[in-house]
């Protein structure tokens, strides 16, 4: 089996904890760790933005990404959310085995 990791933002705290409570009751993933505050740095409508975000580390299975992007994107405020997908090279065989049991 074949895991990763999704890093999204959001705009809140409380559309982060949402979306990630969201996630996990449809078994998409087993686990969203938020960041509350982190500052993002970036260009949108040709404007230098500076603003405070909240941070999702989403972990689920490879296999559940494309699920994953679609309950985001319907869930989200954003008009084109960071929706990033990292595979898990190696993890303790445990926590692995938790993510496996917690996802469907």
């Amino acid at each position: 089996m074949e895991y990763c990791i999704i890093n999204c933002t959001t705009q809140t705290k409380e559309d982060a904890v949402l979306i990630a409570k969201e996630l996990t009751k449809k078994h998409l993933i087993a686990c969203a760790t938020i960041v509350p505050s982190v500052t993002s740095v970036y260009f949108w409508d040709n404007k230098l933005n500076e603003d405070s975000e909240a941070l999702m580390i989403i972990k689920t299975k490879t296999e559940l990404y494309e699920k994953v992007e679609e309950e985001i994107k319907k869930l989200h405020k954003y008009e084109t959310p960071e929706i990033i997908c990292t595979p898990i090279i190696s993890g303790s065989s445990e926590y692995l085995n938790w993510i496996e049991k917690q996802t469907k």
